[in-house]
């Protein structure tokens, strides 16, 4: 007999999984124009694009109760991969022996629980199942419910351990255990490991009539578009020319002498990297002024202006980038968001240190004038890791709205900028040329676009240098191309907000 596993072809890539791709598109479209680049991509994988398909891999007929639609939505938490059916409560039994024989030691698993009232939800841990009597650290870990046709997903609080690997029944955190004691129930143990409203989450209502654990796999898959979805001249001149246009911009109003732009983003999404990266293009090396890193909570507490100067001992450039604390999900921690509307006034000094606790208290003398154009922010910039896109909570979400809430107010211009292409979708990660021919990034950006509510055309993947020793050609026009619209972009702000007669004539 034979199990049919459930297979989802690139859907949205693992948040947590580091894909790994192919020998055989090695090489591909390496200094190759666009075009040919597309054709041979076409070629080699023609066939295999957005294909879903059931194939038999064990023992068992197995049928999966998720529909394909649901399918296509937990691939947006999980990303580039395959299911594969592994077990089954109705077929196998509850019995925790009978999960344990099926699901031990098969990598990263997702368990898919139904109940009566109709609520689908469940779990994913990254580290496989050994009964090793061990608590687990896991910080992929995360359990998901359906709310409505989205699934929401709620990621481990900090501190606590993932689950206790043992030879009982699946559990979330020691909190979430499903079919226990070999019964088709979810005994809710309580604790903080997960926030969990268990209303919201299954209606309150313990008694399963089915669960399912799937085995998640990094998909050998690679979609590719027909042709380009935005055009890139990958080539030194157009470095060159990027350049050369940024050193000689003036901004639009004679009384401003450089564009303050201002970055906004989570911990970890790689603002203080953007800034680096910049200055590493300008400075003819890779450069480490701000700091950067991937902590849990943000390396960068105080109010940065960073001013770039075009090689060693030359001129400063016209624009100032401005960042700030990350943004995080718990109330009194990383940027408070009224700070933000004294930043984007003008009102904070540099290097003031932020207390997320306490408001920014502007100077009485200087907060009773307002600040000179000059000193406010005339862009925008929001920075989303793009490997983290779909696990982004709620309260994130909120909290960003927030800001637009207030930037908007202002008129002050918005971009997104994506990061961490690379490690979010395999083909970009061989080549970067291939960035606007993948379907995976295209997607990222309509989502990026959709959550934020900015349009597609303000979202603007790249890559930071990070790992990186030497400056490399592609990696450089997506970061100038980057500050060019954000140059444009503010010049459109001036225009909008400046006295017409301060124009330059």
């Amino acid at each position: 007999m034979e199990t049919s596993g459930v297979h989802c072809y690139y859907c949205l890539r693992n948040e947590n999984l580091f894909a790994q791709t192919q020998s055989q598109v090695r090489n591909i479209g390496r200094l190759t124009p666009q075009w040919q680049f597309t054709e041979a991509m076409n070629s080699k994988f023609k066939g295999k694009m957005h294909k879903r398909q059931v194939r038999n891999v064990t023992t068992d007929s197995l049928t999966s109760d998720l529909t394909e639609e649901k399918i296509n939505q937990l691939c947006g938490l999980l990303g580039n991969v395959e299911l594969t059916l592994l077990y089954k409560a109705s077929v196998h039994g509850y019995d925790a022996s009978a999960f344990h024989q099926r699901c031990d030691c098969q990598g990263p698993t997702l368990l898919v629980a139904y109940n009566s009232p109709g609520y689908i939800f469940g779990g994913y841990t990254s580290v496989d199942y050994a009964q090793s009597g061990q608590h687990i650290t896991d910080p992929d870990i995360f359990i998901f419910s359906f709310q409505g046709k989205i699934p929401v997903c709620i990621k481990i609080n900090s501190g606590h351990n993932a689950r206790l690997d043992d030879a009982g029944a699946p559990n979330f955190g020691q909190q979430l255990y499903f079919c226990c004691n070999n019964q088709p129930v979810l005994l809710n143990q309580g604790g903080s490991a997960f926030t969990v409203d268990t209303a919201t989450m299954y209606g309150n209502d313990a008694q399963l009539t089915e669960c399912e654990v799937y085995k998640v796999e990094q998909s050998s898959q690679i979609s590719v578009e027909e042709k380009p979805w935005r055009n890139v001249l990958w080539t030194a001149e157009r470095r060159d020319k990027l350049m050369e246009s940024i050193r000689n911009y003036k901004p639009l109003l004679t009384s401003v002498s450089r564009i303050r732009i201002l970055m906004i983003g989570p911990v970890g999404a790689g603002k203080s990297s953007f800034f680096n990266s910049i200055n590493s293009v300008f400075m003819g090396r890779i450069t480490s002024k701000a700091m950067s890193g991937s902590a849990g909570t943000s390396l960068t507490t105080q109010f940065r202006t960073y001013p770039v100067n075009d090689g060693r001992e030359g001129m400063p450039l016209p624009f100032v980038l401005c960042d700030t604390m990350g943004l995080e999900e718990q109330s009194g921690a990383g940027l408070d968001i009224d700070d933000i509307s004294i930043i984007l006034k003008g009102h904070v000094p540099d290097r003031y240190k932020f207390n997320p606790t306490t408001p920014f208290q502007p100077d009485e003398q200087k907060a009773s004038r307002p600040a000179s154009l000059q000193e406010k922010i005339h862009c925008v910039v929001y920075v989303i890791d793009a490997t983290k896109i779909s696990l982004m909570s709620s309260k994130l979400e909120e909290k960003l709205t927030a800001i637009r809430k207030k930037v908007n107010t202002l008129g002050i211009a918005q971009i997104v900028l994506m990061t961490k292409v690379d490690e979010a979708c395999p083909l970009v990660e061989e080549d970067l040329q291939s960035l606007y021919v993948s379907s995976y990034i295209k997607t990222k950006v309509q989502e990026v676009s959709s959550r934020l509510g900015v349009p597609v055309s303000c979202v603007l993947p790249v890559k930071n240098y990070s790992q990186e020793l030497e400056l490399e050609l592609n990696c450089d026009v997506l970061l100038l191309t980057a500050i060019q619209q954000m140059l444009n972009f503010a010049d459109d702000y001036l225009d909008d907000v400046g006295p017409v007669e301060d124009k330059p004539k």
